[in-house]
């Protein structure tokens, strides 16, 4: 649900403190009590100072207060938003939907199989078809591992470590999920429906134990894949294998806002990072 500066409380009238103060309460409340939630944007500043009948100097003097207390984000040219860094480790679906209600999409993953990342793309990307979403552009790329070689995981749970079997089973699990992204992405492009959508897939051969997201450069979201043993059925057969085991992983989420701070440091990391392995030991492959 969007809130807007008319749902807001009205300024006590016998409320001696500055105006940018009582706004900066009002606003703070409705952040507090849920009535906002992590990651969705306040009202304009416009809109907020004609609901007050101040300038928006004022506005700006309350946001700064939410700033400073680090209950949101302010960035260049969106708005201000509720801060996701101080919530509890949240699911990615939501953010995924908001990411494409902007003119311009990036999505970067870095992971196992992209299963999260499919799910999550489903429902913004039926809309993009059915007309009620409207990108201009969308560009997805997706960093997995190779797994044509040995890796420590997946593996067989047994002293000889490396199964063909085992590598083939996750192989057809991530190429289930990353080629449907891929699919759907380009279909968007061949109907006319978004003006230009690319989704690219490049392997690297290391060991996958996190996952990244990093949505319009502009949130990164982190999680740890535990390394678990448990049993699968491979030719018929029930195999003891070592897994990394991404569902319902809990994700830790960072934004960038106009300050250098903690947030804003580890999405501009998180972009570095991915770009340096995409352009030197990641390669394409059919």
């Amino acid at each position: 649900m969007n809130l807007t500066a008319a749902d807001l409380d009205d300024l006590e009238p016998d409320d001696q403190r500055p105006s940018s103060q009582q706004i900066a309460g009002v606003l703070r409340a409705v952040i507090l009590t849920k009535r906002i939630g992590p990651g969705e944007r306040l009202p304009s500043q416009l809109d907020l100072a004609e609901r007050y009948g101040v300038a928006r100097e004022t506005i700006k003097t309350a946001l700064r207060i939410l700033r400073d207390e680090r209950l949101i984000v302010t960035r260049q040219g969106t708005g201000a938003f509720v801060r996701t860094s101080t919530e509890k480790p949240i699911g990615l679906r939501p953010h995924i939907e908001a990411a494409f209600e902007r003119p311009h999409v990036s999505i970067d993953f870095a992971g196992f199989s992209g299963e999260t990342l499919h799910g999550a793309m489903t429902e913004p990307l039926d809309k993009i078809r059915a007309g009620r979403l409207s990108p201009e552009t969308i560009t997805v790329r997706l960093l997995l591992p190779d797994l044509s070689n040995p890796a420590s995981v997946p593996a067989a749970a047994n002293d000889d470590g490396d199964d063909v079997a085992v590598r083939r089973r996750a192989e057809g699990i991530m190429r289930r999920h990353t080629e449907s992204i891929v699919a759907e992405v380009h279909e968007l492009a061949d109907l006319g429906l978004v003006r230009n959508a690319t989704a690219d897939i490049r392997r690297h051969r290391t060991a996958t134990l996190f996952k990244l997201y990093i949505l319009n450069n502009e949130q990164a979201f982190f999680g740890f894949y535990p390394v678990v043993k448990h049993s699968v059925t491979i030719d018929k057969k029930p195999t003891p294998i070592y897994d990394v085991m991404g569902k319902d992983v809990p994700l830790f989420p960072y934004a960038t806002s106009d300050e250098e701070d903690t947030g804003t440091q580890y999405v501009e990391a998180a972009r570095g990072w991915f770009d340096s392995v995409w352009n030197t030991i990641a390669e394409e492959r059919p």
